[in-house]
């Protein structure tokens, strides 16, 4: 137990950040209390984050903004986003899809938009 215990702590102070003195290099902000807002920060290791909120239907605030931060190799990823009545939504070359579909698939339902078109249905 106590091999399994030190294996973890091992293994935690490993996975540390290696660049533990990280600064914030710029931090500006301005909130109007009505909903307005805006902020930019940036920090010493090339993390960029930025936010603009205005008032949004039913006392929800919509939110358009980025962030960015640099790989190891030194490559930027960056996201924009918008975070509305739709939720969050964002938008990156770096963020997983899916896979296309198979041609199968596609023929599929090809065929099934055909039938509905014609009125077919099927029971459950």
């Amino acid at each position: 137990m106590k091999l399994v215990v030190l294996a973890c702590l091992a293994a935690v102070v490993a996975a540390r950040p290696q660049d533990a003195d990280v600064q914030i290099v710029a931090d500006e902000r301005s909130d109007s209390g009505d909903g307005n807002f805006n902020y930019n920060f940036e920090t010493s290791d090339g993390t960029r984050v930025s936010a603009a909120g205005t008032p949004g239907a039913e006392g929800t605030v919509n939110i358009q903004g980025e962030y960015s931060y640099r790989l190891e190799d030194g490559t930027e990823v960056l996201v924009r986003y918008i975070a509305n009545e739709n939720g969050f939504q964002p938008e990156s070359d770096w963020l997983p899809t899916p896979h296309p579909l198979p041609a199968h698939a596609i023929e599929q339902i090809r065929i099934a938009e055909e039938q509905r078109a014609q009125g077919i249905t099927f029971e459950k």
